[in-house]
């Protein structure tokens, strides 16, 4: 059965704003273009969900409206989102997601999908949590509008599902144009402790190398945790609001996951992106400079990092790796790379970007692109497994949602989905950031801890915090 959405026009209005009233709702979502332009252009909040996928940490068990599955995350996730199909829209000025499912998957999924060590022990509650939304409110940055977009679904039937739409609708609108809780700002500071000393994250660097140098990898992605308490007056909205300022990023992301557990993202990395006919695109970081103090200082720095042979060839591994990946579920011969290693400038950092596209077989979904190339290459390493491998050996903690995806998923077959970096995770009163980069045969190692504390600063500074190394 396929489904016309119930589309309303409303008048536009900031994204944040508008979902400040419904900020403290459990499985309240607001996915948002907080840096317009680059590949940031439409933003959409989403709340009460009709069904809920949860995934616990490994063993991984996976519930849908709490009831057990005996499924794996991937499968769980392709078999809710198979129920429900929604017609694409026939006017293109309309946004690209339309309603479907929202949510998060941890990096260790990985495993999963591949024989990986056992995980670390959890520091989150859940390594997936994934609402099927059937009401969502959905802005065009770049045009200024807006849309109430209800698809009264799960109702198959015609007139009942009408009902519930305008219902949902209705009831939607009321709760974005309600009170907002008084408290959302984020005062106090925070002190930071680093999980690492540098002398500590340069030795795991220098073994890396020594792995490179041995044959065993080319590349792998290491990363430190940074924690701190939550401060007593502090919201996680409020700092989400206060990241955001500082950095903001086409992928933001606020989520909340209730049992104090909420995601506030910055993150400029786009991990897979599918259209509902089959276009594919991902967008690699790797390569990464402080922006300058000056004008002439920013050039300079800019400069550097297009001209830096260590950068262009840790980027141009990834590439290879994403190629590879997609190439899976892709038409033959339709993979391209249309941008290798080209300059984009974000608040705080310039980066090095790729662009890698493709056409996804007419048999696979969108399920097949996730199993495909999860956890994404840029934030793994290469060869991956080897690469996931070291990175387990090296790094203190399990990553959870760190390095894992923030995604979309339409029930029209389309997707987009981040990179789960420069993001805060809270849970509980713990306040979680983690940071690093792409080791490479010629990585200095004090250079590399350096850029982990250049990327986990604008996330520090949201709550104005100091940083003990």
């Amino acid at each position: 059965m396929t489904v016309t959405p119930f589309i309303i026009p409303i008048p536009f209005r900031d994204p944040v704003a508008a979902f400040t009233p419904l900020a403290s709702e459990e499985m309240a979502v607001l996915l948002d273009s907080s840096l317009r332009g680059h590949t940031g252009r439409y933003s959409y909040i989403a709340v009460r969900p009709f069904r809920t996928i949860r995934c616990t940490p490994y063993p991984w068990a996976v519930s849908v409206n709490d009831k057990p599955t005996g499924l794996d995350p991937f499968e769980a996730l392709r078999e809710e989102i198979r129920k429900y199909t929604l017609d694409s829209p026939p006017d293109d000025s309309l946004p690209p997601f339309i309603g479907g499912a929202i949510g998060f998957l941890a990096y260790e999924l990985g495993g999963v999908l591949e024989k990986l060590p056992k995980p670390k022990v959890a520091s989150f509650p859940w390594d997936m949590v994934v609402g099927l939304y059937d009401s969502i409110v959905a802005f065009d940055l770049r045009a200024e509008k807006a849309w109430v977009i209800s698809s009264g679904l799960p109702e198959n039937q015609h007139e009942k599902r009408l009902e519930r739409a305008q219902e949902r609708a209705k009831t939607l609108l009321e709760l974005m144009n309600g009170e907002a809780e008084s408290q959302q700002k984020a005062p106090g500071q925070s002190n930071w402790h680093a999980e690492s000393t540098s002398k500590d994250y340069e030795q795991s660097v220098f073994e890396i190398k020594e792995a490179i140098y041995s044959g065993d990898i080319y590349q792998a992605n290491f990363s430190q945790r940074f924690s701190a308490e939550l401060p007593k007056a502090a919201c996680p909205f409020g700092i989400y609001r206060s990241l955001c300022s500082e950095s903001p990023a086409p992928f933001s992301a606020y989520m909340n996951f209730g049992s104090d557990f909420h995601i506030l993202s910055a993150s400029p990395e786009r991990f897979l992106k599918v259209t509902s006919s089959g276009n594919i695109e991902t967008r690699p970081i790797k390569g990464t400079r402080r922006r300058g103090v000056s004008p002439e200082e920013d050039i300079m720095l800019s400069d550097e990092l297009v001209g830096s042979a260590k950068d262009n060839a840790e980027n141009l591994m990834i590439v290879d790796l994403l190629r590879n990946d997609i190439s899976r579920v892709c038409i033959p011969g339709s993979v391209e790379v249309p941008v290798l290693c080209g300059l984009e400038s974000f608040p705080s950092v310039h980066h090095l970007v790729s662009v890698v596209t493709g056409k996804l077989r007419s048999e696979c979904t969108l399920i097949d692109l996730l199993r495909a190339a999860f956890p994404g290459g840029s934030i793994t390493g290469a060869p991956k497994i080897r690469a996931m491998e070291i990175i387990h050996e090296q790094e203190r903690s399990a990553r959870g949602p760190y390095c894992g995806t923030v995604f979309w998923a339409g029930f029209d077959g389309a997707m987009d989905s981040s990179i789960t970096i420069r993001t805060i995770f809270v849970n509980g009163r713990k306040m979680i950031a983690q940071a690093g980069g792409g080791i490479v045969a010629e990585s200095d190692p004090s250079q590399e801890y350096e850029e982990s504390l250049i990327k986990v600063r604008p996330l520090l500074a949201a709550l104005r915090g100091t940083l003990d190394t």
